[in-house]
């Protein structure tokens, strides 16, 4: 049984989305990030990050989104969201998944939070150069698909295209979002397609984007 202490639109939409195609069993538990819910004790003593999501798997918390969303891909293969172990493919679904958590997360969360790099006072610059960077990696990842499409890994969705609508859908703000770009706007709309969207957006109470 799995319980996720999530909060809507955050990192733990990843996790939550995944739960949902994969028709895991699993209850959800709402994390009050704007009260600081997630730097008390009893939430960090799950999560030291103080951050979303936790994943509980038999009652053993887990953190970090990327992993868990890899975890329950491979927990659940009859969804066919990660290559099999030997598959020609797997290094690819590797690739991506760390390439979008190492490379792409972590500048989209400094565009939302742009004062925890820099300081408040330079703010307005983190952002600015932000935009150079984020415009190279929607360029980069778009020119993949139009080559390689319609999703991450070809003609059929992983893991990977779940983790990249989540992003997709966090730069939805930023001067140029990724649906900017005509591959990556496809992709979002295939992904926001699915019912299991509707279903997290429902639960979520989101309605923003795409």
């Amino acid at each position: 049984m799995y319980t996720l202490f999530y909060s809507p639109g955050s990192a733990s939409l990843l996790v939550h989305w995944l739960l949902i195609e994969t028709d895991a069993p699993h209850t959800l538990v709402k994390v009050d990030t704007a009260s600081g819910e997630h730097k008390r004790p009893e939430y960090l003593a799950m999560n030291p990050n103080g951050v979303v999501p936790t994943l509980s798997i038999d009652g053993h918390p887990h953190y970090e989104a990327a992993a868990m969303a890899m975890h329950l891909a491979e927990a659940f293969p009859q969804a066919g969201l990660a290559p099999a172990a030997g598959d020609p493919s797997r290094a690819a679904y590797l690739q991506w998944m760390f390439n979008l958590a190492n490379m792409v997360q972590p500048l989209l969360r400094h565009w939302w939070y742009p004062h925890e790099p820099a300081g408040e006072a330079q703010a307005d610059a983190v952002r600015e150069r932000l935009d150079e960077r984020l415009g190279a990696h929607w360029t980069r990842i778009d020119a993949h698909l139009a080559a390689h499409g319609p999703y991450v890994l070809g003609a059929a969705p992983s893991a990977a295209d779940f983790y990249l609508t989540m992003l997709m859908r966090w730069s939805r703000n930023t001067p140029k979002p990724a649906t900017t770009w005509p591959h990556l706007a496809a992709l979002a709309s295939a992904m926001a397609a699915r019912p299991s969207f509707a279903t997290l957006y429902a639960r979520e109470g989101l309605s923003e984007w795409p």
